[in-house]
C-alpha cells in the first residue's frame, strides 16, 4: 500500500525476519503515514535524492530480535533508518539540520545511516541530533569543525 509518492507501508515495515509479526496496530499505521509525510519532506530537503529505508516500523518481536530498547521509536512507527545514495550520514544530519524541518531525533549511527524521527503525539519535535558509535552516544557537533555543541 502507497502512503505517499515514494514511501509504500511494505518499505516501512520490511524485516529480515520474515518469520515474524511485523504488522502495525492502529496507532502505529497512523504515525507510519505521518513518518511517509515527513520522510517526503526530508526527500526534498536533500535535493529529492532517494532515501532508502532500511528499517522503519517493528513490532515487539522484531524490535527484541535486532537487540532494541523497547522504547525505540521504532515501535511506534515513528522512526526510520534511513541511507541517501551519494551522501554520508553525517551530511544527511547537517542538511536535515539546516532545512528547519521538524524532527525529533537524528542519528548519525555508527557512520552508516542516519536514524531520523518525528514526536509521538501529542508531542513536541526536541530536535535533538546525536552521533552513536564505537566511543559512545554524544551530541552532533554544530558546527563543522566540532568545536560547539548543540
Amino acid at each position: 500500500m502507497k502512503l505517499t509518492e515514494h514511501f509504500s507501508l511494505e518499505e516501512l515495515t520490511r524485516t529480515d525476519h520474515r518469520s515474524l509479526d511485523n504488522s502495525p496496530d492502529p496507532a502505529a499505521l497512523a504515525n507510519l503515514h505521518r513518518l511517509a509525510v515527513f520522510l517526503e519532506q526530508v526527500r526534498a530537503a536533500l535535493g529529492n535524492r532517494v532515501v532508502v529505508i532500511n528499517s522503519a516500523y517493528r513490532s515487539k518481536a522484531v524490535n527484541d530480535a535486532v537487540g532494541s530498547k523497547d522504547t525505540s521509536q521504532h515501535r511506534l512507527g515513528c522512526a526510520a533508518d534511513i541511507r541517501v545514495p551519494g551522501m554520508t550520514p553525517d551530511a544527511v544530519v547537517r542538511a536535515v539540520r539546516a532545512s528547519g524541518l521538524a524532527y525529533d531525533q537524528l542519528i548519525k549511527e555508527f557512520d552508516a545511516w542516519t536514524h531520523i524521527s518525528i514526536p509521538n503525539l501529542p508531542a513536541k519535535p526536541r530536535k535533538m541530533a546525536l552521533i552513536i558509535d564505537k566511543q559512545g552516544t554524544r551530541l552532533f557537533p554544530a558546527d563543522p569543525t566540532g568545536l560547539a555543541a548543540v
